[in-house]
């Protein structure tokens, strides 16, 4: 309903700001990433989300298009709410998000406050597919990391070691050096359990 708001800077915090456009103050919600984005300068243009309840009415501002985006992206995973979506981009920048959730880095979604193991996954389970047509990223790419992390986790469950312990190795082996075949990712991993 309201795409963007352009008008003057009245008040600047972490968590919000007010804009006054023709003579009406908005309360604006902001993540800390578009927080770090504004310029305290007098003008200043936000992309909105406005999120109509049947008790309020709320309105999120965004620096970029591409931080509402990933946002609204979030907004439609259940049990991912406003104020989580705000949390995540508040931890992440929305580059980070999107790879993360590109990726399949259950880690790192997992590390934002209020975001459990089971949500997640549900969050790359629904968002995966939609970040990589959007952004157009190079899925195959991404599938070979992923395949090759996958086969080498299958190979030390094989050999005994417990899937959860394994995979925080073989993430950090994976990090340090995205381009290893299985062998090495397994080699290196054994070194470290």
């Amino acid at each position: 309903m309201i795409h963007h708001l352009n008008g003057k800077l009245i008040e600047k915090n972490p968590t919000h700001v007010i804009i006054e456009c023709a003579g009406v103050g908005y309360f604006v919600n902001i993540s800390l990433h578009t927080f770090s984005n504004i310029k305290d300068q007098e003008n200043i243009n936000l992309y909105t989300h406005l999120q109509v309840k049947e008790d309020s009415h709320t309105l999120f501002g965004f620096a970029e298009r591409s931080e509402r985006e990933i946002f609204r992206l979030l907004l439609s995973v259940s049990g991912i709410g406003a104020s989580t979506a705000r949390t995540m981009l508040s931890s992440l920048s929305p580059v980070q998000t999107r790879d993360a959730i590109a990726n399949g880095d259950v880690a790192t979604i997992q590390g934002i406050k209020g975001i459990g193991a089971k949500t997640a996954q549900r969050v790359i389970l629904d968002l995966r597919d939609k970040v990589l047509k959007v952004y157009d990223i190079d899925e195959v790419s991404i599938n070979s990391n992923n395949t090759n992390k996958e086969e080498a986790l299958s190979a030390l469950e094989v050999l005994g070691f417990v899937r959860r312990q394994a995979e925080k190795v073989v993430d950090k082996v994976v990090s340090q050096d995205p381009s290893l075949s299985v062998e090495n990712i397994i080699k290196h991993a054994l070194k470290n359990l």
